[in-house]
């Protein structure tokens, strides 16, 4: 090997290394400078966004690009022939890609979802299934990448590949079935992220995250429930704030002695309604005489509130408003009697 350490072999070799080690830093600190200070006079944000997300793959590419033909030159090889070197520096430069286009996906799609009135083909709720999808095709050209740059064979692997998926949805089916499941409920979104939910089997809960898999739920005991996506997709499901608006109507009920008057046990009612914090003014607060039970008229206050996890304080406030109001205008509140006679015998 004496021809590979003379000084014109050195030279050539430290003169490409140079060369491309220069363009890498013109790309990143000129270029990509440019470009990003001219994209910042723009009015949207994604343009910077994406230019940050490629600066650095662009960088690793030109030094990789350089490190594999000075490592060429040093060996004196022909410029058509792949080395191993150059085979895993490639495999580095789509690692960097992959990570980028990922970045950049997620950067173009949540641009989207913000302008979601401007287009009905995405919205913020369908957009986490647009994401899986984006980063599985991403993934996907990485890894034929890579086996291209190997000189790996990929239809065997596809043949090979039909043959392994039979056997592994035999094995996986309760898997494929919460993947599966979890396509179908991202694209028909009967919920979205920040909704609460309550399931027929009793869970209820904030979604925080729907996944490919499972869907978690944070409860109001601050418990994180995680549930196969299989389970939920064969579950009834309510969705509290699924309507017209986040708004959820509460109900209480309270009984009054009988004589007591009616219309104003009614203004009393409505005056703790419109006086309760939390109680919501439109839709309208409701007070409805419900039944004349056995010990007492029955009245149901009813109410609205901004959101779902506002109900149990909510009531809260309304009972204890109701009670200390009849106790200041003597509103009787009754409590079920017995009169037991007694008899004597003999």
């Amino acid at each position: 090997m004496p021809e590979l350490l003379e000084y014109g072999n050195i030279a050539h070799v430290v003169f490409v290394l140079l060369i491309w080690l220069g363009a890498a830093i013109v790309a990143r600190v000129v270029v990509l400078r440019v470009v990003a200070s001219l994209a910042r006079r723009t009015r949207f944000r994604i343009d910077d966004d994406i230019i940050a997300a490629v600066r650095r793959p662009v960088f690793w590419t030109l030094v990789f690009i350089g490190v594999a033909l000075a490592y060429r030159a040093w060996r004196r090889e022909p410029p058509e022939g792949r080395t191993v070197l150059g085979q895993v520096l490639m495999t580095l430069a789509i690692w960097y890609w992959m990570k980028a286009l990922m970045r950049v996906s997620d950067i173009i799609l949540d641009a989207l979802a913000r302008r979601a009135h401007d287009h009905t083909w995405i919205e913020p709720r369908s957009l986490p299934l647009y994401e899986i999808s984006a980063k599985l095709v991403v993934v996907g050209a990485a890894v034929y990448a890579v086996m291209s740059v190997w000189n790996i064979d990929v239809s065997a692997w596809l043949a090979s590949a039909g043959i392994v998926g039979i056997a592994v949805g035999f094995a996986a089916r309760d898997t494929l079935a919460n993947l599966f499941a979890g396509i179908f409920i991202l694209a028909d979104a009967p919920y979205k992220l920040g909704d609460f939910i309550v399931l027929d089997s009793g869970e209820r809960g904030r979604v925080t995250e729907i996944g490919i898999r499972s869907t978690r739920l944070l409860t109001r005991d601050d418990i994180e429930i995680t549930l196969p996506n299989a389970v939920i997709a064969n579950a009834k499901i309510s969705n509290e704030t699924g309507g017209p608006h986040k708004k959820t109507r509460v109900r209480t009920t309270v009984g009054v002695a009988y004589g007591s008057d009616i219309d104003r046990v009614r203004e009393v009612l409505m005056a703790v309604l419109r006086e309760c914090e939390g109680v919501e003014q439109y839709p309208e607060p409701q007070v409805r005489f419900r039944e004349m039970g056995d010990s007492a008229l029955i009245f149901q206050v009813r109410g609205w509130v901004a959101e779902p996890v506002l109900v149990g304080r909510t009531i809260d406030k309304l009972n204890t408003a109701i009670y200390k109001r009849f106790a200041e205008t003597g509103i009787e509140i009754p409590f079920p009697q017995r009169v037991v006679h007694l008899t004597k015998e003999g």
